[in-house]
């Protein structure tokens, strides 16, 4: 079984997919932290972000490793987060990664979260959900999480979802099917609550 968790940033998606593949016994995937990887070589290393891609040798779970290497931290850095932007709208770069994310959720039960996951890497997944948040909830979480000022979280924030929205591959938007779940004034709890009713209503 594969259980889809779209939606914007700061929408709560990691938490509540990780929160929800424990409460599930399911695998958790976070696809992002595969396009902050992919960043993350190219600052260091140089190069197309495509090669990079291509030769990704990574494992997820509560931990991100990068041929052997703990990146957990390094790839939440802010410089990563920026590359990581614009690494996603990379054509090879997005068909490389989808074509590894495909190949992982083919084996075994997954909970996996991202921005194309309902639309593009498992439209036939079991669950398909699409989590938002105010435009003020969301930003307010991210700048919690990142220490930041909430104001300029806010329109960083309006930049992303707008190039988000737009590009030409793999725009986010509502897969057909999936239920949109508004997380704006709920916990952590409840938002993972009516997901596993969703997912016990689809076994």
């Amino acid at each position: 079984m594969v259980v889809a968790i779209d939606g914007p940033a700061g929408a709560g998606k990691s938490t509540v997919a990780r929160a929800a593949a424990r409460a599930l016994g399911l695998t958790y995937l976070d696809s992002g932290a595969m396009y902050r990887a992919v960043a993350l070589m190219t600052l260091r290393h140089g190069g197309a972000a495509s090669e990079h891609a291509e030769d990704l040798e990574i494992v997820l779970d509560d931990r991100v490793l990068v041929d052997g290497e703990d990146v957990t931290e390094a790839i939440r850095a802010p410089e990563v987060s920026d590359a990581a932007s614009r690494v996603a709208t990379n054509e090879k770069v997005r068909a490389a990664l989808v074509r590894k994310q495909r190949a992982l959720l083919a084996d075994g039960d997954w909970v996996v979260e991202g921005r194309d996951i309902g639309t593009v890497v498992a439209p036939d997944a079991a669950v398909k959900v699409f989590l938002t948040a105010s435009p003020e909830e969301r930003a307010r979480r991210r700048a919690d999480e990142l220490g930041a000022d909430p104001d300029t979280v806010l329109r960083d924030q309006a930049l992303r979802d707008a190039q988000d929205s737009a590009r030409e591959h793999s725009p986010l938007g509502l897969a057909p099917g999936a239920v949109e779940l508004d997380t704006t004034g709920l916990g952590v709890d409840e938002v993972v609550a009516r997901i596993v009713d969703l997912v016990e209503a689809a076994r």
